[in-house]
């Protein structure tokens, strides 16, 4: 869910920073006014909006907790499948594959939570955009940036999940099946 969260937001502030732009760049003397009031800090004709230094850090710590909770959540995952894990290293299995399958898992919950995220963001930001602006919000705003926004976005998110659960996936894999096996219920 924190992912979810973390991705949703920083598709909101891409999508949200591309509307900006495009309404600054349709020159729209009204919608301008209308930024200058909402307090956004207008850039010089012809030059994209960009973040302020507060969005930065906020988006920062939020993708900072995300990948904290992803850890967290992935250690959990480890410590409940103590015994699986055991009876798949007795059977045989080598340490990448305990590492691939943990992976493969946090790649495909990254992949979708990323998605669900990137897309709710996005979504958000268009809807409060046409209720701000009207449609000047969409018809000055590329498609083709909403969608690389939303690209990624989802690229972070599973980049942010590959790497929350690299260290409880090394942990599992070095295991010893008697260690394992001896894992609490």
């Amino acid at each position: 869910m924190s992912l979810i969260l973390a991705i949703s937001f920083y598709s909101y502030i891409k999508t949200s920073s591309h509307i900006i732009s495009g309404i600054v760049f349709s020159e729209n003397k009204i919608a301008i006014q209308t930024l200058s009031q909402e307090g956004y800090e207008i850039p010089a004709t012809g030059e994209q909006y960009s973040t302020t230094p507060k969005e930065r850090w906020i988006l920062f710590l939020s993708l900072l907790v995300c990948v904290v909770g992803i850890v967290n959540t992935q250690l959990m995952a480890v410590a409940d499948r103590f015994r699986e894990i055991g009876t798949m290293k007795c059977l045989g299995a080598l340490d990448r594959f305990i590492l691939k399958l943990f992976l493969i898992e946090a790649f495909l919950q990254g992949f979708i939570g990323a998605a669900i995220g990137a897309l709710a963001g996005a979504g958000i930001a268009l809807c409060g955009s046409l209720i701000k602006f009207g449609t000047l919000a969409i018809t000055h705003t590329s498609l083709n940036s909403i969608f690389i926004s939303i690209a990624s976005s989802i690229l972070l998110g599973c980049f942010l999940s590959l790497f929350g659960v690299l260290y409880p996936a090394l942990l599992a894999a070095r295991m010893q099946p008697i260690e394992a096996m001896r894992g609490k219920d």
